[in-house]
């Protein structure tokens, strides 16, 4: 019912920049949360990033000042800027759509390749 499309993973060397898009289509709730996480082989996923449409952003500690989230609610597109990118920060990073109107929504797109490498 509802489709996320990511894009802007790939290749970078530490201390560069890398710009995630996830665009969401279909019965999207017109109040949700969309953000982005990650999972390194081994790991749990983890939160990234967070952003309401009522503009509220979260941050996990390991990004903070580094990552800038945002999103355009006319186009259901969430961003990611990634800045001075850490091996670290290499994981699959996955697109999520979530809202508790009316139930529980929860939509994840495929995931795309991070890798922080020199």
């Amino acid at each position: 019912q509802v489709q996320l499309v990511e894009s802007g993973g790939g290749l970078v060397q530490p201390g560069g920049s890398l710009r995630l898009s996830c665009a969401a289509s279909g019965s999207i709730v017109s109040v949700n949360v969309m953000g982005w996480y990650r999972q390194a082989p081994g790991k749990q996923r983890e939160l990234v990033a967070t952003h309401t449409t009522g503009s509220i952003t979260n941050y996990a500690d390991s990004v903070k000042g580094r990552f800038t989230i945002s999103r355009d609610n006319a186009r259901n597109t969430v961003y990611l800027q990634m800045n001075s990118l850490k091996p670290d920060d290499t994981a699959v990073y996955y697109c999520n759509l979530y809202s508790r109107w009316r139930g529980v929504h929860d939509y994840w797109g495929q995931g795309t390749q991070v890798t922080v490498s020199s």
